[in-house]
């Protein structure tokens, strides 16, 4: 379905069912979440939920977001999130919502031997800072929302296509391609040399028609529409 690609595929997402599914199905490498996923499913205990993540799937990568908004507490946070489990990265946003940068609180992490998920990064110059706040020695992801700025009408290529050489300057930094929108994304990040790319399970299913003869799509696609006029009941003349 997907041979020859480069680029690992990380699920994103908080529902332990659709997590446990997708790790089955042999589709994906790893798995992040954030605390906007963690409210869409109904998350009410932190703790327990990360807890049953890294035991369902003990032998693949997951990255879990500290809550704090202030550095002190995402500290003491970080330090609960790495005894999870050794597959466990604890993802440090870039800043925290006043704008306050987090590396300093990254520096200091890193320095321990933590493996880190950098997360929220848009610019050039977030990804540098970064990476030169990471431990040489540690293990560490990137995390730059190539999706959102697209959302913003910028073309994210460059971004993305600068943001891996500066990664891959620090040996063990991971690009990841984050804020997946369709799965074309996949493709472009493999072709622009990223490292990872979250995916949401609900563009996970999509994979199923990479490939497809697009003839074969458009007589679906119009198959489609024609039992959506059927079930309307009505007609135009």
């Amino acid at each position: 379905m997907l041979k020859g690609l480069n680029v690992k595929i990380y699920s994103d997402g908080a529902e332990i069912d659709k997590m446990k599914q997708v790790y089955n199905e042999g589709i994906v490498s790893g798995f992040t979440t954030n605390p906007s996923l963690m409210k869409q499913a109904g998350i009410t205990d932190y703790v327990g939920f990360a807890r049953e993540a890294v035991k369902e799937i003990p032998d693949m990568s997951l990255s879990f977001e500290v809550f704090a908004d202030d550095f002190e507490t995402m500290e003491k946070e970080a330090e609960k999130i790495a005894s999870f489990g050794k597959n466990v990265a604890i993802k440090i946003p870039i800043m925290n919502s006043l704008g306050e940068s987090s590396i300093p609180l990254i520096k200091k992490l890193s320095a321990r031997g933590y493996t880190l998920n950098v997360t929220a990064l848009m610019t050039i110059e977030q990804v540098r800072e970064a990476v030169e706040a990471l431990a040489p020695g540690t293990k560490n992801i990137i995390s730059v929302f190539a999706g959102r700025v697209a959302d913003t009408g910028v073309d994210p290529t460059e971004l993305v296509i600068e943001s891996v050489a500066v990664c891959h300057e620090k040996p063990g930094t991971e690009l990841l391609w984050a804020s997946t929108r369709e799965v074309l994304n996949i493709f472009q990040a493999d072709k622009l040399g990223a490292d990872i790319i979250t995916v949401p399970p609900s563009i996970i299913k999509k994979l199923e028609g990479v490939g497809k003869d697009l003839l074969d799509l458009s007589q679906e696609t119009v198959k489609i529409f024609n039992q959506d006029i059927q079930s309307l009941g009505f007609t135009i003349l």
